[in-house]
């Protein structure tokens, strides 16, 4: 009998691989008519035989696995699990050329390229062949570093013992109180991850590409608040904890998997909690901000420039999205425990039709904080531009933000907002009303579809706009965000270059 795993999301250590500035995680093709995921979905559960074994799960040999190498009878191996591919080609956004890249050998390195927020277990359970009897020939990734499935202990960035973070813990009758010492200064912006759930505690720090993590379970037990007071400067946190009886503890707990560990954030398994539904409102025809409220033992802020993931069961199938959040207005950063998503909504989609269905009191499963922004890079900017389409203005509203209040060293923030139409252009009022008020903040919109009375810019984003839009004066730093559909930015990030701006005065923010 076959150990065949339950599904699980995501796997267990997968990894995600942002790609350089301007560089697509992956290629995207022009899907057939009719074979979009919710497409797949529906052809997955239709009964059909889709591994040519009519239901029996084998013992895959490296010799057997490596006779299905063709498009019309492709196998390959993820995490030593064997799936016949080829009734998901044509389904695949990546397209047939990706997939025959791991046709008849272990894929699990290429999958882990870009996939990390995929579920593959339950996206291509009815495609299981079975399991590997013995290890096969892996994919060859050019230029990129072999990963081990085991728990990344010999990963820890820093080599020097002193550098790695401690914790300590002391206590009173009523309470219990856990120290962290990051031994580095740490960002204002928020870096620290709590959620304590049935007496479990785990506390995430997030520490540029590098994750510190305490896991236990509790000695005894704790009312559901937690308090998170930070000494930035000295790098120190502190969270505190009420008990439910006076009395002293013997320790602080139980430790659990990866209890003091510091780690690569990206061999982390993402993390998730359910969120509540407080309430969702319109910000156009066809985007709404919705308003989520984190369970009562979690403290999560999510720093300026990151992403969360969305994670919804849809017809027995994980589907999982990325979204960046926002704050309530452009007015002023929010001091609110609340996390604010602007969404739009595609009523042919697969995920956002599912989110809009969901009434005020319903949860959804959040993750923890991802990217590779950096705020690094700003710290002497002089000038920064924003070149964003659509709902790529999300990443923006935050930086803009940051920029005119503590951003002290820039002199401009420039927006280029692309849309279709003008109903499309998403807090249209409130961005007008920053520029009339702040002389340091200016935006320009673009429509490709404009209606006869537009008197603003007109077309598609080219080199002539850009060299009207982009200044350099002499002795200037400049710096330069793009976000929006993946043609937009590749596009955007090749002209960018083409003007002269190197790696390092640009981020690609990737969906």
């Amino acid at each position: 009998m076959l150990n065949v795993p339950t599904q699980s999301f995501p796997a267990p250590r997968s990894q995600q691989r942002v790609a350089p500035s301007g560089q697509s995680r992956r290629n995207k093709v022009n899907l057939k008519p009719g074979h979009s995921l919710m497409d797949w979905i529906r052809f997955s559960k239709s009964g059909k035989d889709l591994t040519g074994l009519r239901g029996h799960l084998i013992e895959v040999t490296q010799e057997e696995m490596q006779k299905h190498n063709t498009r019309e009878d492709c196998w390959t191996c993820i995490r030593g699990m064997v799936y016949n591919v080829s009734p998901y080609m044509d389904y695949h956004p990546g397209g047939e050329e990706e997939l025959m890249k791991a046709a008849g050998i272990d894929g699990t390195d290429l999958f882990d390229q870009v996939h990390r927020w995929v579920n593959y277990e339950s996206m291509l359970k009815e495609c299981l062949v079975g399991r590997m009897a013995t290890t096969v020939i892996k994919a060859s990734i050019p230029s990129s570093p072999q990963t081990s499935l085991a728990p990344p202990m010999s990963m820890a960035a820093p080599t020097e013992k002193d550098s790695r973070p401690r914790y300590d813990w002391f206590q009173t009758d009523a309470t219990v109180h856990l120290v962290v010492y990051a031994k580095r200064k740490i960002p204002s912006s928020g870096c620290t991850i709590v959620d304590l759930e049935a007496g479990v505690l785990r506390l995430e720090v997030l520490l540029g590409k590098i994750s510190y993590m305490i896991h236990l379970r509790l000695a005894d037990e704790v009312e559901g608040n937690v308090a998170v007071h930070n000494a930035f400067l000295v790098g120190k946190i502190q969270v505190s904890i009420r008990k439910q009886a006076k009395g002293k503890w013997s320790s602080l707990g139980q430790p659990l998997e990866f209890h003091n560990t510091f780690l690569r954030k990206k061999d982390r398994a993402l993390h998730y909690r359910d969120c509540v539904l407080v309430s969702k409102t319109e910000v156009n025809h066809n985007t709404h901000m919705f308003r989520l409220q984190l369970p009562r033992g979690t403290v999560m802020h999510v720093p300026v420039g990151k992403h969360v993931y969305l994670k919804a069961l849809i017809q027995d199938t994980e589907v999982v999205r990325p979204y960046t959040a926002v704050d309530q207005n452009l007015a002023a950063a929010s001091q609110e425990s609340d996390l604010y998503l602007m969404i739009k909504v595609y009523p042919d989609g697969v995920f956002t039709p599912h989110l809009n269905s969901l009434h005020v009191g319903d949860c959804v499963s959040v993750s923890g904080p991802e990217g590779t922004f950096s705020l690094r890079p700003l710290r002497d900017v002089t000038y920064l531009y924003l070149l964003a389409a659509g709902t790529g203005f999300t990443p923006m509203a935050r930086l803009i933000q940051l920029a005119l209040q503590d951003g002290d060293t820039i002199r401009k923030t420039k927006l280029l907002f692309l849309n279709r139409r003008e109903e499309d252009i998403l807090w249209r009022c409130e961005l007008d009303e920053l520029a009339a008020s702040h002389e340091r903040f200016q935006v320009e919109y673009v429509l490709s579809d404009p209606c006869e009375s537009w008197t603003g810019r007109k077309g598609r984003l080219d080199e002539s706009m850009l060299q009207d839009v982009l200044n350099r004066p002499d002795g200037s730093k400049c710096y330069v965000c793009v976000c929006g559909p993946n043609a937009f930015t590749e596009l955007s990030i090749g002209l960018l270059k083409q003007q002269g701006f190197s790696e390092e005065e640009l981020h690609a923010f990737q969906g």
